[in-house]
């Protein structure tokens, strides 16, 4: 699935992610061990120069049509009674990269919480807005650019202005986000990737977890 999903190959992507569920493999092992890791290698290859943005548009848009087509479906039917939280989550203002985005709201969907989704080029204020309208426990941020990830602030500011930062979590990540720049911008919380982020989410709900 790795190899098939690196090779841009949506018809086998398909059919091994169809083979997968019908032999027992949770949705948690046929991401974690077949879609994060094909994503992972799309990247590498886009560091190198092998890829290109067209190819990571492709590779995106597998991955989210087999999740929506295959796990997604399975999660709705299998959750029952394990939900943790919601959050809200986007790619901030002036980027609009979204698998490393996607990929940790799969994570955190597979693990129980809520998420609603607000895409990519997310302004300040729409996730004040989102917030107001959702009441999450924890909003999470973010960017693929150093340009863009001092968008962040931006968003912190604006819940602050807005009366409603004391009223969840904030967590951040991306390719160019760094602990440090996390507690300079006054996060609560900062992970490397998807699977931390879901361990992070769950600890900023039980409200055992700082930056």
């Amino acid at each position: 699935m790795k190899g098939a999903l690196a090779e841009l190959d949506e018809s086998r992507v398909d059919s091994l992610t169809t083979k997968a569920l019908e032999q027992g493999c949770s949705p948690h092992e046929v991401v974690e061990r077949g879609l994060r890791p094909g994503m992972q290698e799309v990247g590498f290859r886009f560091e190198r120069g092998e890829y290109f943005l067209p190819e990571l548009m492709i590779s995106a848009e597998i991955f989210n049509a087999v999740m929506q087509r295959y796990i997604l479906p399975v999660l709705t039917k299998e959750q029952s009674g394990e939900y943790k939280g919601r959050v809200v989550i986007g790619t901030v203002r002036g980027d609009i990269h979204d698998i490393g985005k996607n990929l940790v709201a799969v994570m955190l969907r597979i693990d129980g919480f809520e998420v609603i989704d607000l895409g990519v080029d997310v302004s300040p204020e729409r996730f004040v807005e989102a917030v107001r309208e959702y009441r999450p426990d924890i909003v999470g941020m973010s960017a693929l650019l150093t340009t863009t990830m001092l968008e962040m602030r931006n968003v912190i500011e604006a819940l602050r202005a807005a009366g409603l930062r004391d009223s969840v979590k904030v967590i951040v990540g991306g390719a160019p986000v760094t602990l440090e720049f996390a507690r300079e911008i006054g996060a609560d919380a900062y992970a490397r990737d998807a699977v931390e982020a879901v361990t992070v989410c769950r600890e900023l709900v039980k409200g055992k977890r700082k930056v």
